[in-house]
């Protein structure tokens, strides 16, 4: 019997709201949530704006002794598998723990922890060092934070693979759940890395924009006048559930997920190779079952780099032939900006809404068209078109990719 998944649950910490709806409605009025930063440190760096939260309430979620214990990518995530799993309406009493489980992946981890505790350890020494730098920091731990407060003792697992490790863990929690391991995951991804010295490596290799008198305007993929990635920070979070499981509790369904493809291009560090991206989406739509022309709409990885745009557009066209100028396709960081391990969590929820909504959010700062990316990115303003079948493309330095496959439900 083929088991399906669906979802019941998300939830979002993100520069452009801390709920799905707040997000949502900023996302289709094209808003930005890029900003200068206003912090001691960028001074002397290239690139001085980001995705940054200012707005975050920890103490909504976690009591005070927690959040002095938690790096700042772990309340992130709490906030957002909460959230989620309040919207799934799930009774934590009655569920059968043995069968929920946590995949929860972080591309940095605990960055701030690790710089505070070091400079702890050069200024006064290893007697300052806390006690609990290193649960504080490693990557894993928002998982294991998560499946603690929720005493969810199935399958924990915590994907590390840049840019795509937020659709790596929804991915791989699907497959979970697909093959009868588990009735329900918290899946996702969560990031703070915006530090002086993230932001000092990233601009050492000028990966990032340096539209710093234009914030709003900075990220602009698939433009021609695009220059780099706009860091940000947040989190993203769904809870999957098997199909018979929610429907005997009586959940409401919020989207189904129908295909998953993962793959390497072996090719190089940085520098993406479009065969790699395009074999992962031909695996999600073939585990999906569905024709490329099925699909209605793409949330692109879409980075605002003048390399990635352009191979991501021609790994569209190998995929799906004439029937990519058909489709809609955006990137909602030119709104968001780039979460980097919390990406994918956060555009899986975006493009849910697209498909409950039948709306395809904007690229937005698409002013002058690339003539080798020559897609219809949705300029600047969202439209309203029927969506069924859409994918969420994420990929990540190393050469990982990792492409999600979405279907309206239905019974």
């Amino acid at each position: 019997m083929t088991r399906r998944v669906v979802v019941t649950g998300y939830g979002v910490v993100s520069p452009l709201g801390n709920t799905v709806e707040a997000l949502w409605d900023n996302v289709k009025q094209g808003k930005s949530g890029i900003k200068r930063i206003q912090a001691d440190g960028y001074e002397n760096i290239n690139t001085q704006i980001a995705g940054y939260i200012t707005d975050f309430d920890a103490a909504q979620y976690l009591e005070k002794k927690e959040i002095s214990k938690y790096d700042l990518f772990i309340q992130y995530a709490v906030a957002a598998a909460q959230q989620a799993l309040a919207q799934s309406g799930l009774d934590l009493e009655k569920a059968n723990k043995e069968r929920l489980g946590v995949y929860v992946g972080s591309g940095i981890g605990g960055i701030h922890t690790t710089l505070e505790q070091h400079k702890a350890f050069l200024d006064k020494g290893p007697k300052r060092v806390s006690p609990f730098m290193v649960p504080m920091m490693i990557s894993n731990m928002a998982s294991g934070i998560l499946s603690i407060k929720n005493g969810f003792k199935g399958p924990s697992f915590s994907p590390v693979s840049a840019c795509a490790t937020g659709n790596q863990a929804i991915g791989e929690a699907y497959l979970n759940i697909k093959h009868g391991y588990s009735d329900g995951i918290l899946a996702g991804g969560a990031e703070a890395s915006i530090t002086p010295v993230a932001f000092a490596g990233f601009s050492k290799m000028r990966a990032m924009s340096t539209f710093n008198d234009s914030p709003e305007q900075a990220s602009r993929p698939f433009d021609s006048g695009r220059d780099g990635f706009v860091m940000s920070e947040g989190s993203g979070i769904l809870f999957l559930e098997e199909y018979e499981h929610a429907k005997a509790r009586g959940a409401s369904i919020l989207g189904e997920v129908v295909g998953y493809g993962s793959t390497t291009d072996a090719h190089h560090i940085t520098a993406p190779d479009f065969e790699g991206a395009a074999n992962a989406m031909k695996l999600a739509l073939n585990m999906a079952n569905i024709e490329p022309t099925a699909v209605d709409y793409i949330n692109a990885h879409g980075t605002s780099t003048p390399d990635g745009d352009k191979s991501e557009t021609n790994a569209i066209k190998r995929v799906f032939g004439s029937h990519a100028y058909d489709l809609k396709v955006s990137s909602t960081k030119s709104m968001t900006g780039h979460l980097f391990g919390a990406a994918g969590g956060l555009e899986a929820v975006v493009t849910l809404k697209s498909i409950l909504e039948d709306t395809a959010p904007p690229t937005i700062n698409y002013e002058t068209p690339d003539e080798e990316c020559d897609l219809d990115y949705v300029p600047n303003q969202a439209v309203k078109t029927e969506i069924n079948h859409a994918i969420s493309n994420g990929f990540g330095f190393g050469g990982h990719n990792a492409v999600l496959a979405f279907k309206k439900f239905s019974e």
